[in-house]
């Protein structure tokens, strides 16, 4: 879960996050449907019959361990005349006795009667040799109330009709899938929904209720969200506050009259006031080959549709298209355009232009490798490179009060695309260019208006994502909002009702697990040379941990300092979300001349994710992961190391994918591998590429090159975990098993981890997903990792050759 286009600018950025969430709405990020994955509730009388029935279990296994036990009390207590159970009997006599018998026999009778007494003691010891053999390999059943509601949960997660050789992840998520079809108002559903439904629940709750010991920023918040809330004022206002900003931007032609003279004046003021690109993006984040000074960044942007594909495979995507177009008539109607016919042409002139930035724009699997497309220039050289745009004044007004001038470092990425960009610029009416940064501003902010816009909204989904139109609950769409643009104001609150006190500690613990089983891996690697292998491990050691929340939010007073520029007013929502966009990017220019700062997240504490961050060296597990069914204390460890000892293997990986490994470890972007093990690993990752590149979703391929950095940390975060788990069961022994599952400890491993990504997507959604979603889809995350563990096989005794153990299996870490 990383990324390039992940930039620690401010404690504000935007978030582009990796990880599953659905897209809501065009152009304007994902809106996040992320969930607990619920342990399901069981009534009481279906609680007491599993009950029972385990207990039955467990009794008939005592009484088997007992016979066994039994059978050893015997052996040591016979009397004379008593038999053995194998019926062999045994008479014992006095000394005398015994001499005079023994005197009076044969050699072949003394021989016989040795050699008898031999295999007696032998049955005795193989049969208390077995006796301890079951006792160490069937660990006692678990029968507590929270390990028959996780088991309940498994239980009807899973589909155990299906081989799990031949399907793992079916196997896993059948009956979840059968039980969970993909709900109205959503394009996709999982766990991630599940908990993410639960955060919100608990954001809700604080946002109406808390009064008392709240800071000036969580305020804040609860103003923006009660605004977003009064539905009778934002119908009553309707367009007005659109309409009135475009006037004060000098118009739209497709609404009205527009000032033909401000192309500069009004891009520059849509960039830094409403935060658009509507050709490219400028932000300011650490200089990868300098991570200890912050830069003026700029990269392509300006598409409406998630992916250029969209646009330039025209004959495939020809109902997204129509219905894209259809979403911008309707929009431009609402805002007073008057006559379908007249706006109609208008639009899809706007459409054509973005065709023609798609066909410009470098694919994402082509910009993998992050030496090639960075490229430190002066300000004097980037005039040189995209003349359309005069760049001193256009630098000097959005970073005001901070003077640039000619010999200002500045990072591009795709120095062709800001080329080509230019001459489009240039060869582009200027009524056109005008339109088309209006547009991109309409599509940013329609949603803060009334019920209208939001049908509208819906309309395009349905089309775009297959997402069923329903009536969910406007506090949802308030509380999305809130989070995704005052998540730190509301961090403390969430922090404070729903993270322990030692959570951090724990985790931190659960880090190191980790970080060690990956090390050990590291230490057998036979593709790497010993100087690289040892500054990986400098590398490793030196990752930096942030759990839960950063530090700031948790200090009133530092908070509000943040925060201190910006106001939200009551009822006014529209007015408070553009006010949010004005002053998320000062925050982000005022880091211009400043260090980077480990208590810049670029996740709020409530979200469902995490991430490693390239020029720190940091991995980030906000707060709103750190829960079922990642991580739970009553669970067994089996499951708590699957679920989140695997997201932290992952993170952990990413540091040394195709793009992490580029990075020092002090986050610097140099070639710090010798040539030898960087050839060695572009040999192994070309395993994955291909591997990956099989798979197919309705018959569409996955992008094994586009997926790369995430299909290595899906699979060696999944080894470094099962490794991190077997060391736990070293130094503290076998844990108990959950009842009536039929699985080992190590089988539960594996299926704690594949039913974390137990989700379902609309065809749509499936598709948006394949061609911009640099994860692989959910069931590959599973299978594709599983089926390239010899470990998995071993505990779930797969034959040679099945689909979940190929003889030929992808490893990089």
């Amino acid at each position: 879960m990383r990324g390039r286009g992940r930039r620690e600018a401010a404690p504000l950025p935007p978030r582009a996050g990796p990880g599953p969430v659905s897209v809501s709405r065009p152009g304007r990020g994902a809106r996040r449907r992320r969930g607990r994955f619920p342990l399901l509730p069981i009534r009481a009388g279906a609680m007491e019959a599993l009950r029972e029935s385990v207990l039955h279990l467990a009794l008939q296994m005592s009484t088997y361990k007992r016979a066994t036990l039994d059978e050893e009390d015997l052996v040591d207590s016979l009397s004379e005349g008593e038999v053995y159970p194998n019926g062999l009997q045994v008479n014992f006599r006095s000394p005398r006795s015994g001499q005079r018998c023994w005197a009076a026999r044969t050699p072949v009778e003394k021989r016989l009667v040795v050699l008898v007494a031999l295999l007696a003691a032998g049955l005795v010891a193989c049969l208390a040799a077995l006796g301890v053999q079951y006792r160490t390999r069937t660990p006692p059943v678990c029968l507590s109330e929270a390990c028959i509601s996780v088991t309940s949960s498994i239980l009807s997660s899973m589909d155990p009709t299906v081989d799990p050789c031949q399907d793992f992840f079916t196997y896993a998520c059948g009956g979840w899938i059968k039980a969970n079809p993909v709900p109205d108002g959503h394009s996709r559903w999982g766990t991630f929904s599940n908990l993410w439904e639960h955060n919100q629940a608990i954001i809700k709750h604080l946002l109406e209720n808390s009064t008392a010991s709240v800071s000036e920023a969580e305020r804040k918040a609860q103003v923006y969200y009660h605004a977003c809330m009064n539905e009778t004022r934002i119908e009553e206002l309707k367009a007005k506050p659109l309409m009135e900003l475009i006037e004060k931007l000098g118009g739209w032609n497709i609404t009205g009259p527009w000032d033909k003279d401000n192309f500069q004046d009004t891009l520059q003021v849509v960039t830094s006031h409403y935060r658009t690109s509507p050709f490219f993006s400028v932000y300011v984040s650490a200089d990868s080959k300098n991570s200890n000074s912050n830069v003026i960044q700029v990269d392509q942007s300006g598409l409406g549709l998630p992916s250029r594909d969209y646009y330039l495979n025209k004959t495939e995507n020809e109902k997204v298209l129509t219905g894209y177009l259809n979403y911008m008539v309707q929009l431009g109607k609402l805002l007073g355009g008057g006559d379908e016919d007249a706006i109609r042409p208008q639009m899809q002139q706007i459409l054509d232009f973005e065709t023609a930035l798609a066909n410009i724009t470098i694919p994402q699997e082509k910009r993998r490798d992050e030496e090639l497309i960075y490229h430190k220039v002066t300000a004097a050289e980037l005039q040189a490179l995209a003349p359309a745009i005069d760049w001193l004044p256009f630098l000097n007004t959005i970073f005001y009060p901070v003077e640039i001038n000619e010999s200002e470092p500045i990072v591009v990425y795709d120095k062709e695309y800001l080329g080509q960009v230019s001459t489009l610029i240039n060869n582009t009416d200027k009524c056109l260019l005008n339109n088309y940064m209006i547009w991109n501003l309409v599509r940013k902010t329609s949603s803060f208006l009334d019920q209208r816009f939001q049908d509208a909204d819906e309309k395009f989904m349905e089309v775009m994502y297959g997402t069923k139109k329903t009536c969910l609950p406007r506090w949802k769409f308030c509380v999305s909002d809130t989070e995704n643009n005052l998540g730190f104001a509301l961090g403390p609150m969430f922090v404070k009702a729903t993270f322990a006190e030692d959570s951090k500690s724990i985790a931190s613990e659960i880090i190191l697990e980790i970080k060690k089983a990956f090390e050990e891996s590291l230490s057998t690697l036979k593709w790497m040379d010993e100087e690289t292998r040892r500054s990986a491990k400098e590398k490793a050691d030196a990752i930096y941990n942030m759990i839960g929340y950063p530090n700031f939010i948790m200090d009133p007073k530092e908070l509000d300092k943040v925060f201190n520029d910006y106001t939200a007013v009551p009822d006014l929502y529209f007015e408070n979300a553009m006010r949010f966009f004005n002053f998320s990017w000062r925050v982000t220019a005022d880091q211009l001349r400043k260090a980077p700062n480990r208590d810049q997240w670029s996740m709020t504490p409530p979200m469902v994710n995490a991430y490693y961050s390239p020029t720190k060296n940091e991995i980030v597990f906000p707060a709103g992961i750190l829960q079922a069914p990642f991580y739970t204390r009553s669970s067994p460890k089996a499951l708590n190391f699957g679920g989140i000892g695997v997201v932290v293997g992952h993170e952990l990986t990413h540091a040394f994918d195709d793009q992490g490994r580029e990075y020092d470890k002090d986050g610097n972007l140099r070639p710090w591998w010798k040539n030898s093990s960087v050839e060695a690993f572009k040999q192994q990752t070309e395993c994955m590429v291909e591997q990956y590149g099989n798979y197919s979703v309705n018959g569409e391929p996955v992008n094994g090159r586009h997926t790369l950095g995430e299909n290595i940390a899906d699979n060696g975060g999944l080894k470094a975990a099962y490794r991190a788990y077997q060391n736990w069961i070293k130094k503290n022994g076998a844990e108990q098993t959950l009842p009536t599952l039929g699985l080992t400890n190590n089988q539960l491993f594996f299926l704690g981890f594949a039913q974390v990504w137990c989700s379902v997507r609309t065809p749509e959604s499936s598709h948006e997903g394949l061609i911009t979603d640099p994860h692989s889809p959910s069931r590959f995350r599973v299978i594709g990792s599983v089926s390239n563990s010899k470990e998995f096989s071993e505990h779930f005794h797969c034959p040679p050759g099945s689909p979940m153990n190929p003889h030929h299996k992808c490893e990089v870490w």
